[in-house]
């Protein structure tokens, strides 16, 4: 879905194109962040998986928190806020290391932030955009910051690796701190007239816990809603405790460079981007349900290529195991969300958004913690495979429901 009519949207182009530039100083950090702490610092498995933990930890303790106020503010200066402060806390690593003081409880103070100003920027960002493109549009505009997010994936790791051998996994980190420049000026040029915030119940009753306690009502009262965040949940938790040592087996285990891993992450990120472009056409060939069941399977499948890759034949099969877990990502992520987008009403979405965050990212600090703690007790191969057997399991939560829908409901106004 590269055509649409949001290609004559100027107000959207503006975001897609600020998004797209920040995504890709992400994906710098995502590498470098890590590289630091265990190329730079020596970090341990446990210290590794903790700051991992550390990244996420903001959605379980902040999400509902931060669901009511994305609802009671307006969304777009909340997200200028939020990339100012990620900006900063970004800046501090490569300043810490020219000055000799960078160590781990900066690197998790980093992430803390980071984190915290991530929950309420994806919350205001996923909340904000019916507000700007429209029902109608969801899926075309999901699919192109979906595309966007692929195509960062595949450039962002290369540039990732390329500058931490360059420049040092430290100094490559503010190629992140810059790219939220870039979007920051592209939220502070949107024009568009965003909606007065009108967050009361459907009773006319308003108040913090009233509100947080409507928004736990829309997604648990929603029995589809509710199963699908069962079913990320668990391949969250799955997948990144695969993720806290995952630099670790490629490093020590493997003996690869950050240049060559920056390789695999892009290469592997390729079906990322065909995996955007598809999303919309699998499910008219199979169902949305199907759809759901059978990309958040081959998900957990592609994770079992990584241990093997001790044995030999090392980066076709990381390569492999990127390049499908890349290409069926998006096709649920695009579908799962447009899905929800679409039945909640624009007042609730901030605070659905932020209900189902809290439950499918609440798992990732959780992963990435039990990983470090397997990894530093058993061994990194040990997790790797706890974590391929859990994240196998998100399937079942399909099978509950959401694999009869054939096709997206009818918007809610």
């Amino acid at each position: 879905m590269l055509g649409g009519r949001l290609w004559r949207d100027g107000e959207f182009l503006k975001l897609w194109a600020g998004q797209g530039i920040s995504e890709i100083g992400s994906q710098v950090s995502m590498l470098a962040l890590p590289t630091v702490a265990i190329l730079v610092l020596g970090a341990s498995p446990f210290q590794v998986g903790l700051l991992a933990a550390c990244e996420t930890v903001a959605f379980p303790v902040l999400g509902l928190v931060a669901g009511v106020y994305v609802d009671r503010l307006r969304r777009r200066p909340l997200m200028i806020a939020c990339d100012v402060g990620r900006l900063l806390a970004l800046a501090s690593v490569p300043i810490a290391f020219e000055l000799n003081v960078l160590s781990m409880p900066l690197l998790y103070a980093v992430a803390l932030i980071v984190g915290v100003g991530t929950v309420f920027f994806d919350l205001a960002y996923q909340s904000y955009l019916p507000a700007l493109i429209g029902r109608a549009d969801l899926i075309e505009g999901n699919t192109k910051l979906q595309v966007t997010s692929s195509v960062a994936q595949m450039a962002g790791p290369a540039l990732g690796g390329f500058l931490i051998q360059l420049l040092g996994p430290a100094r490559a980190v503010a190629a992140d701190a810059a790219s939220f420049v870039i979007s920051v000026v592209s939220l502070v040029w949107i024009r568009r007239a965003e909606p007065s915030p009108s967050p009361a119940s459907e009773s006319g009753r308003r108040g913090f816990f009233n509100e947080m306690w409507e928004g736990i009502q829309v997604v648990f009262g929603n029995s589809t809603i509710w199963k699908i965040a069962g079913s990320t949940s668990t391949f969250n938790l799955g997948s990144n405790l695969c993720f806290a040592v995952f630099l670790i087996f490629v490093y020590r285990v493997l003996h690869l460079s950050p240049g060559t891993v920056g390789v695999i992450f892009a290469a592997g990120a390729v079906g990322g981007l065909l995996g955007a472009l598809t999303a919309a056409w699998i499910p008219r060939r199979i169902g949305l349900g199907p759809t759901l069941f059978v990309t958040i399977l081959l998900g957990g499948l592609s994770l079992v290529l990584v241990p093997l890759a001790q044995y030999g034949l090392a980066i076709p099969l990381l390569f492999a195991s990127m390049f499908f877990g890349s290409f069926v990502n998006p096709v649920y992520n695009i579908n799962q969300v447009s899905l929800r987008q679409t039945v909640t009403p624009d007042r609730l979405q901030g605070r659905m958004n932020a209900t189902v965050r809290t439950i499918v990212w609440g798992t990732n600090p959780i992963g990435a913690f039990i990983g470090g703690i397997i990894g530093s007790t058993y061994g990194v191969v040990p997790a790797l495979y706890v974590g391929i057997a859990i994240s196998l399991l998100a399937g079942f939560w399909i099978l509950l429901g959401p694999i009869r829908l054939r096709v997206q409901p009818e918007a809610v106004a």
